[in-house]
């Protein structure tokens, strides 16, 4: 004999899917007599009964909606648009500050180079050569800067003074 924990999902779905049918009154014969009878003795179909005949008595309660004519899709649609185009209007604004920021940057930052490439071009022509050259003249002693010393230091001590 198989228990239900073996064979059960099986059997469940496939009586799973005459839910539908026997709602609808078109399941009959003995299809229809071994589905009433599994779903008398298997308790989460059962509960999947009751919950799919609540469903269809809810369906069949409410009243159809009206047509909503022909011009439905151009006014969702013209409304979509307007929504989107919405926001992006407020997007864009929210970035103008910076955007106009970023331009006064960038045109300061030009100015800038210009003025320090003409100051750069205008000084290099015109500009002395900044090397100092240094010529012993006749007589002066070379020493004068750093004397020979005329001992040397017998320690190290004496050669820090």
């Amino acid at each position: 004999m198989t228990t239900e924990s073996q064979f059960g999902r099986v059997d469940c779905q496939k009586h799973e899917a005459l839910l539908e049918d026997y709602l609808n009154a078109e399941l009959s014969g003995a299809e229809g007599k071994a589905a009433i009878e599994h779903w008398q003795n298997c308790p989460s179909c059962r509960a999947q009964l009751e919950d799919a005949a609540l469903s269809t008595r809810l369906l069949r309660a409410a009243e159809p909606a009206p047509d909503p004519g022909p011009g439905f899709a151009r006014r969702v649609m013209a409304s979509i648009r307007a929504a989107e185009s919405e926001r992006s209007a407020l997007r864009a604004n929210f970035w103008q500050p910076f955007v106009s920021f970023g331009w006064r940057f960038a045109a300061t930052a030009t100015l800038a180079l210009i003025a320090l490439v003409s100051y750069n071009a205008r000084w290099s022509r015109h500009a002395q050569p900044n090397v100092v050259t240094v010529r012993p003249t006749e007589g002066m002693p070379m020493d004068i800067l750093a004397p020979e010393p005329t001992t040397v230091a017998a320690n190290a001590d004496e050669a820090l003074f």
